[in-house]
């Protein structure tokens, strides 16, 4: 990174997010899906944001999987412009299966003013779901060694995938989980864990922050219970993206099927939204 304002300021925030993780009560990252989600969770309040890939590819039409690297670095960095919050990205398996190719693509990240990203084990090949336990753990050093060279404190969350793909138990989880701390990650996450002792005995096993993936039906819990089990960390995944979908679908029904416009008394009015944009 070269010096200069922008790089002050993204090292700045790239401290405040790694102070965040310090906290003695967890903090909440929410998932945008565009420029002007993120400035109003950001207005609302947010310390932090974090791109969502299921969200970002729906706004394309998409399903979560189906996004680029240059298609989510170009994603990131509109959402990085339109915030002072600092904001991480959820970059799948780092969009390639070469450990080079995951290096660069944490560099490329750190140049588009990304404090932190996430790199998970999932291959995208449904025949071997995810990488073996050496290639995924050499895939994270790889990614950790990338970060350590931008020249500020880059987050790297590093992800495992075993419980949603029906791959792991949460001992194979775990022992993943540590292997990912060793290989230097700073931040461990593992979506889909069952309940509260689960959550409880992965937070026990590690010693860097964990991050719950919070809105996946029946495997959410409040914030007091996940501060209660060690979470330090908490995103929502692409639940704030299908709560507004579910808005969209409900009105479009009322209109379609009853021929009725009550939505429009209960929506957020033009003039609320736009206090949170940017205008000339």
């Amino acid at each position: 990174m070269t010096e200069g304002q922008s790089s002050i300021t993204q090292r700045q925030k790239a401290d405040n997010f790694r102070a965040l993780h310090t906290r003695t009560e967890p903090f909440i990252i929410a998932n945008p899906w565009d420029a002007g989600s993120a400035r109003i969770l950001e207005g609302m309040g947010f310390e932090a944001l974090a791109t969502s890939s299921g969200a970002f590819a729906g706004t394309m039409g998409r399903r979560d999987g189906k996004v680029g690297r240059d298609e989510a670095l170009d994603h990131a960095r509109a959402i990085v412009d339109a915030v002072d919050a600092p904001v991480s990205a959820d970059f799948e398996n780092g969009f390639g299966d070469d450990q080079e190719f995951i290096a660069e693509t944490v560099t490329l990240a750190a140049e588009t003013g990304l404090v932190g990203c996430s790199i998970e084990d999932a291959t995208g090949d449904p025949s071997a779901p995810l990488y073996e336990f050496d290639v995924a753990v050499a895939r994270i050093a790889s990614a950790v060694q990338a970060a350590r060279a931008v020249g500020f404190n880059f987050t790297l969350t590093a992800r495992t995938e075993g419980l949603l793909r029906n791959t792991l138990d949460v001992d194979g989880v775990i022992k993943r989980l540590q292997a990912f701390e060793a290989a230097g990650a700073d931040v461990l996450m593992a979506p889909g864990l069952p309940d509260l002792e689960a959550v409880k005995a992965v937070c026990a096993a590690v010693s860097k922050p964990v991050n719950f993936m919070a809105g996946m039906p029946g495997k959410s819990f409040s914030v007091a219970a996940l501060a209660s089990v060690g979470v330090q960390r908490i995103s929502l995944a692409t639940s704030l993206y299908r709560a507004a979908l579910t808005g969209l679908i409900d009105a479009a029904r009322e209109v379609k099927e009853q021929g009725e416009f009550g939505y429009v008394e209960t929506s957020v009015s033009t003039p609320e939204v736009s206090r949170y944009m940017k205008g000339d």
